[in-house]
């Protein structure tokens, strides 16, 4: 699978959120909000699918697909709007969201409401591995998102979803490990957890939670024909992560660039 097209993507939509630019674009907007545990992201695309604009801001108003904090999550995509507005020059009035797979009813309406407190009409609520799926152009094969708090899993065949499921082991496993090792506190360990000067020995450290994430995985493509697995997500930024699945599975692990940003680009992309 070759995901040049969509690391330039991935890549262009990293350096619009970092620069806090946009890009010129035709036809109408597509809106994206991603309500993640550790991040909330909002990506706008045109009617071509290429990046436009998008804003990131770090929280933890949401776990594992619930909404813990609704004042906090609603004002924080409030202000990644009005920011996103402000660089582009134009009122977003609509967008997607997403949702880890298997969540219940009553949490979905939730997200979709904190997005329409934002004045925004949601047109779509798709589940984050499919979203992922989208931007990576995938037909067959899975798509592991591996979020704060859960890894969720999609299985697609000829182009469609046959099988999702998302159960708990993420990021916030990761940091809890970390902290007991080096008893100090979950913040401090989050902060060790994301330097990127210490991702080898951090990684050492957490290696048996990814090994927990890749049988958890084996598990659910199991008597499927499963031929490559793609892996997105915060939690799966080790440059290890993706040889520790492949060794696990026995099954070709592919990972792209920048894999915190691939669901919300894809989010944008189910917007109508």
């Amino acid at each position: 699978m070759d995901l040049t097209r969509a690391n330039q993507h991935i890549n262009e939509f990293a350096r619009l959120i970092r620069q806090k630019t946009f890009n010129p674009y035709e036809g109408e907007l597509k809106v994206g909000v991603d309500l993640g545990t550790a991040n909330i992201v909002l990506s706008v695309v045109d009617e071509k699918e290429n990046p436009v604009a998008g804003a990131s801001y770090p929280a933890s108003v949401v776990k594992d697909g619930i909404v813990v904090d609704y004042v906090g999550a609603v004002q924080i995509v409030n202000q990644l709007k009005s920011q996103v507005e402000s660089i582009i020059g134009k009122n977003l009035t609509k967008a997607a969201t997403a949702i880890p797979p298997g969540i219940l009813s009553g949490n979905i309406k939730a997200i979709g409401n904190v997005v329409e407190s934002a004045d925004m009409d949601v047109i779509n609520i798709v589940d984050e591995p499919t979203a992922a799926a989208r931007v990576l152009g995938i037909k067959d094969g899975a798509v592991v998102d591996v979020g704060g708090g859960t890894t969720g899993i999609s299985i697609l065949r000829d182009g469609k979803v046959i099988y999702t499921a998302d159960e708990p082991t993420g990021g916030t496993h990761m940091s809890l490990v970390l902290a007991g090792f080096h008893k100090i506190s979950f913040e401090d360990a989050e902060k060790i957890k994301k330097d990127v000067n210490k991702q080898k020995d951090v990684f050492q450290i957490v290696k048996p939670v990814v090994e927990k994430m890749a049988s958890i995985v084996k598990r659910n493509i199991e008597g499927y024909s499963v031929e490559k697995v793609y892996v997105v997500g915060g939690a799966c930024c080790f440059d290890d992560f993706e040889n520790v699945f492949e060794k696990e599975l026995g099954i070709d692990t592919i990972k792209p660039v920048k894999p915190l940003l691939v669901t919300p680009l894809g989010i944008a992309l189910h917007c109508s």
